[in-house]
C-alpha cells in the first residue's frame, strides 16, 4: 500500500503556522519507528498536531476505509480536532461523532467511510456496535487527553472500543498530566515516552493572585474584581452547575455582561455561549471545569477560581486556558476565611486588595447574530457576508466572527447596528431560503 507524502510546508502555512515545535518533530521521529507513543505536555502546546502529523503520515493513498480513530472526553475537543484537521489542507476526510445531537446526521457521514474518525467515547462506542464503522482497516488509534476520559467514567465505554479494534498497529496516548496509571486492557506495547512536562513548573507567563472575601458567599467580590479588571476576557470557574447559573444571574443582575456554559446545556445553548464570548459578545465566561480542557479560545486574560479546583491537575487545567503560546495572563483564587491557599501552589502569591470605589466595566461593544441555516444547507462565510452586506446594508467592519455549524451560524455584529440589520432582513432569505435570525439567546 503505497503512502501519499504530504507538504508540511502546506500544511504549516494553511494553520498559519511558521514552524514545528521541539515536542512536534521529536512525535514526527517517534512515529517512524512505528511503536506506541505517550505524549505528555502542557495543555495549549500544540499535543493536537504533534499526532496527527502521525496520523497523516500512516495514511495508506489507496485505502478508501477508515484507517485512524481519535477517542476524545468532550464534544468540543472533537469539533476543534475535526477543523484543525480541516484546515490542514490534506484532501483526507474527517468526520466527528458525540452525544448532543441526533445520530442519524453522523450515520450519514459514515456512510462514505472517513479516513479518520474523531468521537467521544459513547457515541464512537454506539456506532461501532451498530455496524456503521467499519473497523478491520483501523491501524491507528489516538486517545488524546485519555486521563480525562477515564475521570469522566468513560472506561467500560473505551475498553470495548479497543477491544474492538483487532488490527491495530499504533497506539498514541496524550495527556497534559503524568499522575495517571494507565490501564491494562490500552495494550500499549513498550511505549515511547515524549514527556515535556516540567515537573513543579508553573506555565510561562502566568501569574498566580489571590483575593480576599470576607464572606463565605464569595460574588460580591467576584463583582467587584471583575469591575476591577475591566473588560478583558475572562474565564470564571465554578465547581458545580447549579453555581455556575447562580453567579452568572447575580452577575447579570449587577450589570456585567456574561455567558454561562457547562455540561447540561443543550448544544446549541453551548456553542452559542462559547461564540459570544470568542467573537466579544462578553468577555466573562462563567463554567464548570467542562471548559478547563479543548476549548479553542484566544487570548484569555485572566482565569478567576471562584470555587478551589479539587485536584493540582484541574488546577493547571484551568490555568491552561489562559498565558497560551507567547500571550501572558493571570490566575486568581478567590478565598474566604475559611480556605487556604492549597499546597500545590508552592509560589509566592500576590494578594490583591480591591478599591473601594469601582465602575461597572465598558460595555462589549458586539452583538451576535444568530442564523439558522448552516453547512448542511450549503451557507457558508463567503454567503454571510455577501448577504449581509447586500441586504443588510453592512459594511466589513460591521461584521465580527463568523462561526458556521452544521445547522446554524453565529456573526458578530456591531452593537450599534443589530436593530436596523434585524429590520433590513427580516423578509429576505439566504441562499434562496427564508431561515429565522434574530439576537442569539
Amino acid at each position: 500500500m503505497k503512502k501519499k507524502k504530504y507538504s508540511l510546508e502546506n500544511i504549516l502555512t494553511n494553520l498559519k503556522i511558521e514552524s514545528l515545535n521541539e515536542m512536534q518533530e521529536e512525535a514526527i521521529k517517534t512515529n517512524k519507528k512505528k511503536e506506541d507513543f505517550i505524549l505528555l505536555s502542557a495543555t495549549g502546546s500544540g499535543k493536537t498536531l504533534a499526532y496527527l502529523l502521525p496520523v497523516l503520515e500512516n495514511l495508506e493513498e489507496d485505502n478508501k476505509n477508515t484507517q485512524a480513530l481519535i477517542v476524545v472526553p468532550s464534544r468540543e475537543l472533537a469539533m476543534q480536532i475535526e477543523q484543525v484537521f480541516k484546515t490542514m489542507g490534506t484532501g483526507k476526510k474527517i468526520t466527528s461523532t458525540y452525544g448532543g445531537h441526533k445520530r442519524e446526521i453522523e450515520e450519514n457521514n459514515l456512510i462514505q467511510p472517513p479516513a479518520v474518525i474523531v468521537g467521544t467515547p459513547g457515541r464512537l462506542g454506539d456506532h461501532i456496535r451498530r455496524g456503521n464503522i467499519t473497523v478491520d482497516a483501523i491501524k491507528t488509534l489516538v486517545l488524546d487527553e485519555f486521563d480525562k476520559s477515564l475521570e469522566l467514567g468513560f472506561l467500560e465505554e473505551m475498553k470495548f472500543i479497543i477491544d474492538s479494534l483487532k488490527n491495530v498497529r499504533q497506539k498514541i496516548l496524550t495527556s497534559a498530566t503524568d499522575a495517571v496509571d494507565i490501564p491494562d486492557f490500552i495494550k500499549l506495547n513498550h511505549p515511547e515516552r515524549i514527556n515535556f512536562l516540567i515537573p513543579g513548573q508553573e506555565k510561562e507567563g502566568l501569574a498566580i493572585k489571590s483575593v480576599f472575601s470576607p464572606d463565605k458567599d464569595k460574588s460580591e467580590i467576584l463583582f467587584r474584581l471583575l469591575c476591577f479588571l475591566g473588560n478583558r476576557s475572562t474565564i470564571v470557574f465554578c465547581n458545580h452547575r447549579d453555581a455556575v447559573e447562580r453567579t452568572s444571574k447575580l452577575l447579570s443582575e449587577k450589570g456585567i455582561y456574561n455567558e454561562f456554559y457547562h455540561g447540561g446545556m443543550e448544544q446549541q445553548q453551548r456553542d452559542s455561549a462559547l461564540s459570544k464570548f470568542r467573537n466579544g459578545t462578553t468577555n466573562v465566561l462563567i463554567t464548570t471545569d467542562l471548559a478547563s480542557r479543548g476549548l479553542d479560545i484566544a487570548n484569555i486574560r485572566y482565569i478567576i477560581h471562584y470555587h478551589l479546583p479539587h485536584t493540582a491537575d484541574a488546577f493547571t487545567h484551568r490555568n491552561g486556558r489562559t498565558a497560551r503560546m507567547e500571550a501572558s495572563g493571570t490566575a486568581i483564587l478567590i478565598l474566604n476565611e475559611e480556605e487556604n491557599l492549597p499546597a500545590y501552589i508552592e509560589e509566592e502569591v500576590e494578594q490583591i486588595e480591591l478599591p473601594e470605589k469601582y465602575d461597572l466595566p465598558e460595555k462589549p461593544k458586539w452583538a451576535t447574530l444568530f442564523i439558522a441555516a448552516g453547512k448542511k444547507d450549503k451557507v457558508n462565510k463567503v454567503d454571510i457576508v455577501g448577504f449581509l452586506t447586500n441586504k443588510g446594508e453592512l459594511k466589513k467592519e460591521d461584521i465580527g466572527l463568523i462561526e458556521v455549524k452544521d445547522f446554524f451560524s453565529f456573526v458578530a455584529i456591531r452593537k450599534i447596528k443589530m436593530n436596523h440589520l434585524l429590520h433590513l432582513i427580516k423578509n429576505e432569505k439566504i441562499k434562496n431560503k427564508k431561515v429565522k435570525m434574530e439576537v442569539a439567546k
